[in-house]
């Protein structure tokens, strides 16, 4: 259950979750996230302002209360996840910015995430660290919610009453970023005797035992073709061609996934080391290990995944497939 903070006082919802999105003017990020399945609800307000101040637009837009223009989503997490709304979210916004989103300049504009439970917090944490790890300059704050207030009605589902008004993220965009998520939550975990099934010995063993296939022997090892790699328990997508990179570790190197929302990471202290496990989120397959420290990649970043827990998928036969609405990747 929920805590929803609304105008200072606590909020109760019974199966639901909340968390709360900065991401420029609060109109176009609230219609975003009205059009996501399993949003209940998306309310515009100020979150993480001066203590003692009951803010009005007029206030915030001064610039002096420290209030950020902010949407509190409220969703059903057995519909959505909080890794598929953190997606959606960082598909409209540009987090390099500070105080700024579009043509809006001010403090009132700078992004954030605010979550009022520890578990949506150590979600945010880990998407966070891959997003940052993105970007040269990563402007986005993070963290507990202290305060949040309702904005004036006016500025309530906005766009649902000026469907021409001002928004900052283009309604094609906003579009892209629904399709998007909309795909990620068409996959779906399979049972395990399903799986032994359907799996070659090697991929189960990879995917389901957490194997690791011997250095330099993976099918993809040495793939340059343009496309996506999906798992190969789920169909999931998780990394696309463009961040492969050659790598002289002997597997599959990425330099990041395709959305943050894809993997997911865990301690590993096997074997004497302290690794960073890389799992998927929908099937958990295990896919490999993550390091942060390979001169190699691009952004310093490796994604260090086994062949044979993933399943290529080219360009041309993406839309056959499933997975056009990924094709906007490719520039498709």
């Amino acid at each position: 259950m929920a805590e929803r903070v609304a105008n200072g006082a606590s909020i109760a919802q019974e199966g639901l979750e909340s968390i709360y999105l900065a991401g420029g003017c609060f109109w176009g990020l609230e219609k975003l996230m009205q059009s996501l399945p399993g949003v209940h609800d998306a309310v515009s307000g100020y979150a993480n302002g001066a203590a003692g101040i009951t803010p009005t637009y007029e206030q915030v837009c001064g610039g002096r209360t420290g209030f950020r223009e902010t949407v509190r989503v409220t969703y059903d997490p057995s519909t959505i996840g909080l890794r598929q709304i953190l997606s959606a979210y960082f598909l409209v916004i540009d987090p390099s910015s500070h105080d700024r989103q579009g043509n809006d300049r001010g403090s009132q504009y700078q992004t954030g995430i605010y979550y009022d439970d520890p578990e949506s917090g150590g979600i945010v944490e880990q998407v966070v660290a891959v997003e940052a790890k993105r970007h040269a300059v990563f402007a986005v704050e993070h963290g507990p919610l202290r305060n949040f207030f309702e904005a004036e009605e006016h500025h309530q589902d906005y766009l649902e009453k000026n469907p021409g008004g001002y928004c900052h993220i283009p309604s094609v965009k906003i579009d892209e970023a629904v399709a998007l998520v909309r795909a990620e939550m068409s996959y779906g975990r399979l049972p395990d005797e399903t799986l032994r099934k359907t799996l070659t010995p090697a991929q189960y063993d990879v995917t389901r035992k957490g194997a690791t296939e011997r250095a330099f022997t993976g099918t993809y090892q040495d793939n340059h073709d343009e496309g996506i790699y999906v798992d190969v328990a789920t169909g999931q997508p998780l990394f696309k061609s463009s961040d492969k990179y050659d790598s002289d570790c002997g597997w599959p190197s990425f330099s990041e996934p395709i959305t943050a929302s894809s993997v997911a990471f865990k301690r590993d202290t096997s074997h004497g080391m302290e690794r960073a496990e890389v799992r998927s989120t929908v099937g958990d397959s295990h896919l490999g290990h993550v390091f942060d420290d390979d001169p190699e990649s691009p952004n310093g970043v490796r994604y260090c995944i086994n062949s044979a827990a993933l399943r290529f998928v080219p360009v041309s036969e993406m839309g056959k497939q499933g997975y056009a609405a990924y094709l906007g990747l490719f520039g498709h």
